[in-house]
């Protein structure tokens, strides 16, 4: 099995029939994308892929988005999709990479080694002219052992603390324009801007046609945006799911020291306590 947490669209085709295997299709859109991931699952995934509801696998009592479950919560739901220990699991959205990188750190951080991103999602299967279909798989429920690996993940206070002590390089995923605070944030309640002290890396950076960039052009973008081998990152974004395509590609080019803010910025922008920078046009 290959070292690289991103796998491409030729070995999931080798490998569609492997017993051991589980296909989740966790397309999730922002409202302004203007699409529904149900209804083009219903309509076609990849054979036996199920789908996964990022919203629907979280922590249900937090006010913010699609926030880290606990980790009885998040076993039960594995559990009962079918999917179990031991398992190797492959990852993929609608979008290329995009919201398939949060589940895919989500499984990483409860504990699943053996998980992947397919590289281009369904996008790059479909060019290949790979088969599709609207059937739904059912699987039989799986025992699924989740432990919290808190090295993954950092809240509020460990993220003041980072900054204000310059332990770690917080990147912010976010478009130059929200990141700077010229554009309204799409969550009501939530101030435009940026944490003082973070970096601005827009996640499509890494990006070319829905895929991860060469490991080689994704180290230049890494070097340039100020990531060294002993500097810790902590990546942030909206709500969470960006940050994990920066986390992915650190993870791609052989970063071992990042977290995600899970909150983000819809924590920090919309918590009264915290500072706010902006930047003028």
């Amino acid at each position: 099995m290959t070292q690289d947490p991103i796998v491409s669209a030729s070995w999931l085709k080798e490998h569609l029939d492997a017993p051991d295997l589980v296909i989740l299709d966790a397309s999730w859109y922002l409202p302004a994308m203007e699409r529904d991931p149900r209804q083009e699952y219903a309509r076609e995934h990849i054979p036996g892929a199920l789908y996964i509801d990022i919203d629907d696998i979280s922590d249900p009592d937090s006010p913010l988005p699609h926030t880290m479950p606990e980790p009885h919560v998040f076993s039960s739901k594995m559990r009962k999709m079918g999917i179990g220990d031991g398992q190797t699991i492959v990852v993929y959205d609608g979008a290329g990479i995009f919201s398939a990188a949060r589940v895919w750190w989500m499984l990483r951080a409860f504990g699943v080694e053996s998980v992947y991103v397919l590289n281009g999602g369904l996008p790059a299967w479909k060019k290949e002219g790979y088969p599709l279909t609207d059937d739904v798989p059912s699987r039989l429920e799986r025992h699924f052992t989740a432990t919290m690996n808190h090295d993954m993940m950092r809240d509020l206070t460990e993220v003041q603390k980072a900054l204000e002590t310059s332990s770690h390089l917080v990147l912010d995923a976010r478009s130059p324009e929200r990141f700077k605070g010229l554009s309204p944030e799409p969550r009501e309640g939530v101030r435009a801007g940026h944490m003082p002290g973070a970096l601005n890396l827009p996640f499509g950076l890494l990006l070319n046609e829905g895929k991860l960039r060469s490991k080689d052009e994704i180290q230049d973008i890494f070097t340039q945006a100020g990531v060294d081998a002993t500097t810790p990152v902590i990546t942030s974004c909206g709500s969470g799911v960006t940050a994990a395509v920066i986390t992915l590609a650190l993870e791609y080019v052989g970063y071992s020291k990042y977290a995600l803010y899970d909150g983000s910025w819809s924590e920090w922008g919309s918590n009264p306590d915290t500072e706010v920078v902006t930047e003028p046009a």
